[in-house]
């Protein structure tokens, strides 16, 4: 749950640091490793139920309010004997620039959260684009 909340962990595995108070209704942003802090991804908390669901809204940021160009993720964590499943789904992907970078990013994101909730390291492939991300 922590890895998924805590800015100070997404960052380590994501190259981006989620922020927001966790509130039904509140902004949450995925903001991008790096001295100019970009927000590259915004939206709401729609649900959320500590430490099994999280629902947020999804859109570039500007674009959060326009339905049409909001997507929504839901994360739910289920205990399965002394381990855990975590099961993202990302639907209304009607914007074909999301769903794209979406579709590339979500199987990275989720290989390297695994690697850092097993080893205490992100994948390498995922630390070489933060230190891209951290140059721009």
């Amino acid at each position: 749950w922590n890895a998924l909340v805590d800015g100070d962990l997404t960052k380590q595995y994501w190259g981006h640091e989620n922020r927001s108070d966790w509130k039904p209704g509140s902004r949450w942003e995925h903001v991008r490793v790096g001295p100019e802090g970009k927000v590259d991804v915004a939206g709401r908390v729609l649900e959320i139920e500590p430490p099994r669901r999280l629902v947020t809204s999804w859109a570039f940021p500007g674009e959060e309010d326009d339905p049409a160009r909001t997507s929504r993720v839901t994360y739910e964590i289920e205990p399965v004997g002394s381990e855990s499943r975590l099961t993202v789904t990302h639907s209304d992907l009607n914007e074909p620039r999301m769903r794209a970078g979406v579709s590339a990013g979500w199987p990275l994101v989720l290989s390297s959260l695994k690697s850092f909730l097993e080893r205490g390291t992100a994948l390498e492939a995922l630390n070489a684009r933060i230190k891209e991300l951290e140059e721009d």
